[in-house]
């Protein structure tokens, strides 16, 4: 199999709509995972019980953040799994010790949304 050749670089808008592919491409590849439609599927639902509990709406500005940031968050840590897998496909200390760490940081910021779930409940 030949080596594929880099692809010429792109500017101006034709970047931008590159770079609009590739996030449809990552999310693509993301909602193949099930702690991300787990995640993306009970952040809807605590914006939606805001949103119907009459919180205000920087509140609901702050938890659509956080939801946010907890997908993001987990698309790197797949992104990371993904790597890992590739360059030890046996198990290995250092692949625990990524992964462990990946999931660490999705947490720690689930952690931190389900607080402010309970936070701006009881704002509303």
């Amino acid at each position: 199999m030949a080596p594929q050749q880099i692809p010429p670089r792109k500017s101006g808008f034709a970047h931008f709509l590159a770079a609009a592919s590739y996030s449809v491409a990552g999310l693509k590849r993301l909602s193949r995972e099930s702690a991300f439609r787990q995640e993306a599927g009970l952040g809807l639902l605590a914006v939606l019980v805001l949103a119907i509990s009459g919180a205000p709406l920087l509140a609901l500005c702050g938890m659509v953040a956080l939801v946010l940031l907890l997908i993001a968050t987990e698309a790197l840590n797949t992104a990371l799994e993904v790597l890992v897998d590739h360059l030890s496909p046996q198990w290995s200390q250092f692949a625990k010790d990524a992964k462990d760490l990946g999931s660490l940081a999705v947490a720690c910021v689930a952690v931190v949304a389900i607080g402010y779930f309970v936070l701006a409940l009881c704002w509303a």
